[in-house]
């Protein structure tokens, strides 16, 4: 029965391959249901691993996508006519309640919590840091009670749903077993050590350029794309920017070979309300590379990198204890190797997909029961 059932995946914001969209959650669910995804990215219709792919167009901008192109989703959505939907951003949530008026079986997938989000937000002036929160708290209050269950990336955010949901599930966005795992030993690894992800300020990317200038014989591969133009000038014009490798973005394997060859990944994020509680998919990434993380010393994220001896905590505002951190690293090959397996070990026994996957599909399962 359940190889005949049809889900479907609705995005406007996020791309066609998205890691927790496409190569997580609907590659696992594809062994089990007819598997949607639509977007909104203009790079028209294909069929992929048994997932078909509609797009709706590329938008022109965001008040553009916000409004026609979630529009046109909600059409194609209803189309296609799918016993299950499963929502990635919040500014699908109104077709989400029409969705559910048609009687179908909705899921909104928080993979940030909001309201901290725009909290965080630079380009945001203090009232409406306070007044877009409020409102969207109030929202989601209203509109999430009314769906089938909602999906969190955080056991922190689920336990805020919780209070509006009772069918709330925390799907951590652990990385696949043996995705990124490599043979390479320590030995062949150079004097580097990596960050990979988004980088704006609030990512701590200032202070990470600024530890270079403390430490020798030693290069950062910088692995994504800046946000903030500003940033980016500032940061090409300073002395540790000599000592960047800037990689631009890569894909997986290219991803992959850069963790191979480095000693340690950084994730060291300043202190604002949606990092906190979050936990940083490039912090598993790193352990499951095999290679220590050093990351802000925020009492979560403490508790996973020294509670499973990975890596080492910083004060992520101070160049000067992340570059110590990365000497520390650099100058004890068997301090570093032991951390880096305990990382490895710890993907293996708890922070992975698989075991995130049998929780998905358990609750889909459940939801069509």
């Amino acid at each position: 029965m359940t190889q005949k059932l049809k889900i479907m995946h609705l995005t406007s914001v996020h791309t066609r391959y998205d890691i927790r969209i496409f190569k997580k959650m609907l590659s696992s669910l594809s062994k089990h249901f007819q598997s949607y995804l639509v977007v909104a990215d203009g790079l028209g219709n294909e069929t992929v691993n048994n997932i078909q792919i509609t797009d709706v167009g590329k938008s022109s901008g965001r008040l553009n996508r916000m409004t026609k192109k979630v529009n046109a989703i909600y059409d194609k959505a209803v189309a296609l006519d799918a016993c299950i939907y499963h929502m990635h951003d919040p500014e699908l949530i109104p077709i989400g309640l029409k969705l559910k008026k048609l009687g179908k079986i909705v899921i909104f997938d928080a993979h940030e919590d909001l309201p901290k989000q725009l909290r965080s937000k630079p380009y945001l002036n203090t009232f409406t840091k306070w007044l877009l929160p409020l409102f969207f708290e109030k929202y989601e209050a209203y509109a999430c009670k009314k769906f089938d269950a909602i999906v969190c990336a955080t056991p922190s955010i689920r336990d805020k749903f919780l209070k509006i949901n009772a069918h709330a599930h925390d799907i951590n966005n652990f990385p696949i077993l043996g995705e990124l795992s490599n043979s390479s030993s320590w030995e062949n690894k150079l004097n580097e050590i990596c960050y990979v992800g988004g980088m704006a300020e609030i990512r701590g990317l200032r202070e990470l350029v600024k530890s270079l200038e403390y430490l020798d014989n030693c290069r950062l591969n910088l692995v994504g794309e800046f946000s903030e133009v500003e940033l980016e000038r500032e940061l090409k014009q300073t002395v540790g920017w000599g000592k960047v490798n800037e990689l631009g973005f890569l894909d997986r394997a290219g991803v992959a070979e850069v963790m191979a060859r480095s000693k340690a990944g950084i994730v060291t994020f300043h202190e604002v309300p949606n990092h906190v509680d979050a936990q940083p998919n490039k912090m598993f990434e790193y352990m499951s590379a095999k290679i220590p993380v050093i990351a802000s010393n925020f009492p979560m994220w403490r508790d996973i990198i020294e509670g499973h001896k990975c890596g080492i905590c910083v004060d992520p505002m101070d160049p000067r204890q992340i570059a110590n951190a990365v000497k520390q690293i650099l100058d004890n090959d068997d301090f570093a190797k032991e951390m880096a397996e305990n990382g490895a070990r710890s993907v293996v026994e708890t922070f992975n997909w698989q075991n995130e996957e049998i929780k998905l599909i358990e609750m889909y399962k459940g939801l069509i029961s």
